[in-house]
């Protein structure tokens, strides 16, 4: 990937014009400073022009080195201020990737609420998202199995607004006060420190059991989600239950939802469990990647709002953050559309010290009572102030594009700069006074509470099992198929009988054939017996497969190109060009980095083709495909073993497979298995069996710009860019053929 981020700000600058055209960036520009200036000249932090960077001053003679002096004030600085470059890391959520974008209304949400970013649709608003995985420190891998943080701040003309969500819905407690025991029991084991970004040993397991109310998101994080292909392909979800209130004083109780529109997509376990050590970034590299080659990633936003007087219709209470309101009783209605377009400029200073806040809302959005974020809207406030000091709002990256005035002073790290003499309110001056009202001041909703003062949830709280099953019920029979594999392979990681036996008893309350399937793979005792009737309701836009792009697309699929001395260049050239009319980004992989050359090209006077990356550099793994034109050189690929392992790992992994001419029986070789069928060589037929994509023989004809991805497409660029489109061939694994090949 390094080689397409080289220039990729300055394309994005020129694409979306001057920073004056977004109010954020214009802010950020005045400290931003440019590293590649080859007029500055190295000074120290107070100013002085440094003449020597690279030796200490010493006592010695051209003979002899001597002893370092303590007067050299620029080696003091240098070395003291690389020993504090680092902060505390986040304690949960260290491990992230952020980008800048906008956020556009398609219609005015002025029925609910009088925010501004929800009502005017005139307005672009600048935000900035983090995405994030929990667990892990900040060191550790991309693509482990986790919840992925979804925090975006809007720099509205209100002040900041922060949802900070996650791709999934809902959560392991209900109350913040269980917070850090669940933290706790998920991270590292405190006596080894073992494992990392993992939830696979017993503490987490052991909580989850005990901890009944984790049941629900316990089964979406063992899910498909747990393990997402790429940060643009992810949901996000404000988790909690905000409330709306409009011009007329009324209030609605809202969920926020973000649904990207490349479809929801994940990879395969196998799949992730390799990249960790292969590519421990590469959901970083992925979105800097898609955002400098011009292919920006979008969600829609929508909202799913209730009147206050149906705060009760449900069977569940929706002030419950492990509970999801089901689009089937409250639709999503999707208001608007945010798109990221542009990378950071330095990781420390905007994505490490981005700071997000629940309580952070503007005039029109408030809080209800739901008891998460109750507690989230202290516990965000105060894991700043440990991070970043008191003065973290001021740093550029959170400061606000609207005036910030108040009478606050002082603290380390303080910026800004007040003059005058007043710093209190009420000041004979009534200067700087609080906002009234029609001047946009926030006044929050009146609500009527009356109870008692006690440590009491109501008791729709109670039900733990409904909604898992609810979940359960809802999934796709691939997505159940990996579920029972997921929940199999945190289990065999536990080495204590209880952990497991006991989580094998939970499963029989939500379906006693998971809870079977699982036991088998976990070696619990198989149970016989449903813990809890299953209410056998489903809820189609729990699955994944509910979440597909309107149309088939490859837009940023990364696809390889085998090929070396000999290959066919019109079905090489063919399928590149196709691949590239349809914003795919392809890859071209070679036996070396050095020009490869087509049949018939003299290696004394052509140009060749220089690979992306060799065989050895690259795995299948960080391809979303993979393509083998025909020509002489398939000789040379039969003999090589890591080439026969791209295309078999790739078959495995369910990726859309492509071959042309004597490509197919490399590609025969590797992945011939029952029930497969391809292309014969010389045959003008196009062959589509189970997501392998085969033509015999290539005519120029064949390869055009003009690309339909349709199913059951008698072209070859055609069926083949339709089944990358498909993003796996689930099939492929459901009738047992991926289980087949050794990768």
């Amino acid at each position: 990937m390094t080689s397409t981020l080289a220039g990729g700000l300055q394309k994005v600058m020129d694409m979306n014009g001057s920073t004056s055209k977004n109010a954020k960036l214009a802010d950020l520009s005045r400290d931003t400073y440019n590293s590649h200036d080859t007029n500055a000249r190295i000074t120290t932090d107070f100013g002085q022009k440094v003449a020597n960077t690279d030796d200490w001053l010493t006592v010695s003679t051209n003979d002899r080195y001597g002893p370092a002096l303590l007067e050299d004030v620029h080696g003091r600085e240098k070395i003291h201020r690389f020993d504090h470059e680092r902060i505390p890391e986040r304690v949960v959520h260290a491990r992230g990737v952020g980008a800048f974008g906008t956020f556009k209304l398609y219609e005015s949400a002025s029925d609910v609420t009088k925010a501004g970013v929800l009502t005017d649709t005139t307005r672009t608003t600048p935000v900035f998202i983090r995405f994030s995985t929990v667990l892990g420190s900040r060191g550790s891998a991309d693509t482990v199995r986790d919840v992925r943080g979804f925090a975006v701040k809007f720099y509205t003309e209100e002040g900041n607004w922060d949802i900070v969500g996650n791709d999934i819905p809902v959560f392991f407690i209900q109350d913040s006060l269980k917070f850090s025991d669940l933290i706790h029991a998920a991270k590292p084991e405190p006596d080894t420190e073992v494992p990392q970004a993992q939830t696979a040993h017993n503490n987490f397991w052991d909580f989850q059991y005990l901890h009944s109310e984790a049941t629900h998101m316990f089964m979406w994080a063992q899910s498909d989600r747990g393990i997402p292909r790429s940060l643009r392909m992810i949901q996000g979800f404000g988790v909690n239950t905000y409330t709306l209130e409009n011009d007329k004083g009324e209030r609605h109780f809202v969920k926020f939802h973000f649904t990207p529109t490349l479809g929801v997509h994940s990879f395969v376990w196998d799949e992730a469990l390799k990249l960790a050590g292969q590519d421990p970034d590469f959901h970083r590299k992925d979105l800097y990647e898609a955002i400098s080659m011009g292919v920006f990633p979008t969600w829609k936003f929508g909202i799913q709002t209730l009147k206050e007087s149906q705060q009760d219709d449900f069977d569940f209470d929706i002030l419950d953050a492990t509970k999801v309101w089901p689009e089937e009783l409250v639709p999503v209605r999707y208001i608007g559309e945010l798109e990221l377009n542009r990378n950071v400029d330095e990781y420390f200073t905007q994505t490490e010290q981005v700071a997000f806040c629940t309580s952070h809302v503007v005039p029109g959005i408030g809080f209800s009572d739901d008891p998460l974020l109750q507690g989230r809207n202290f516990s965000y406030f105060d894991t700043q102030l440990s991070r970043l000091g008191i003065n973290w709002q001021e740093l550029p990256i959170n400061r606000p594009v609207c005036p910030v005035m108040n009478h606050q002073r002082d603290g380390q790290g303080r910026h800004k700069i007040m003059s005058g003499s007043i710093n209190y309110w009420p000041n004979r001056h009534s200067a700087i006074p609080p906002a009234k009202p029609e001047e946009g001041g926030y006044v929050d909703y009146p609500e009527k509470v009356a109870g008692i003062k006690t440590r009491l949830k109501s008791k729709k709280f109670k039900d733990h099992i409904s909604q898992a099953q609810l979940f359960f019920n809802s999934q796709s029979p691939p997505e159940k198929h990996h579920l029972i594999a997921a929940l199999g392979f945190e289990l065999d990681h536990c080495d204590d009988p209880i952990v497991y036996e006991r989580i094998v008893e939970r499963l029989t309350d939500i379906d006693l054939e998971l809870a079977q399937a699982v036991a088998e793979k976990a070696g619990a005792p198989t149970p016989t017996k449903a813990g809890k009737t299953n209410h056998g309701k489903k809820s189609a836009a729990l699955s994944q497969t509910y979440f597909q792009p309107k149309e088939p697309t490859i837009a940023s699929r990364r696809v390889a190109i085998l090929i070396a001395d000999g290959y066919d260049p019109i079905a090489y050239n063919g399928v590149l060009g196709a691949l590239k009319a349809a914003n795919a980004f392809p890859f071209t992989i070679g036996p070396k980095r050095q020009a490869v050359f087509a049949a018939g090209e003299s290696k004394q006077t052509g140009k060749g083709v220089q690979p992306d990356h060799h065989f050895e550099g690259m795995r299948s793994t960080m391809f979303d495909s993979v393509f083998v034109p025909g020509g002489s050189h398939i000789s040379t690929l039969q003999q090589n073993g890591r080439v026969i392992h791209w295309v078999r790992e790739a078959f495995g992994h369910l990726k859309a497979v492509g071959a042309t001419g004597e490509g197919v029986e490399l590609v025969k070789m590797a992945c011939e298995v029952k029930g497969m069928e391809f292309s014969a060589l010389g045959s003008g037929d196009v062959v589509e069996s189970y997501g392998v994509v085969t033509a015999g023989m290539t005519k120029p004809e064949s390869f055009r710009e003009g690309v339909r991805m349709v199913k059951g497409a008698k072209d070859f660029v055609d069926a083949y860019l339709f089944s990358i489109s498909q993003h796996r061939n689930f099939d492929r694994e459901m009738d047992g053929l991926s289980s087949m090949v050794a990768y």
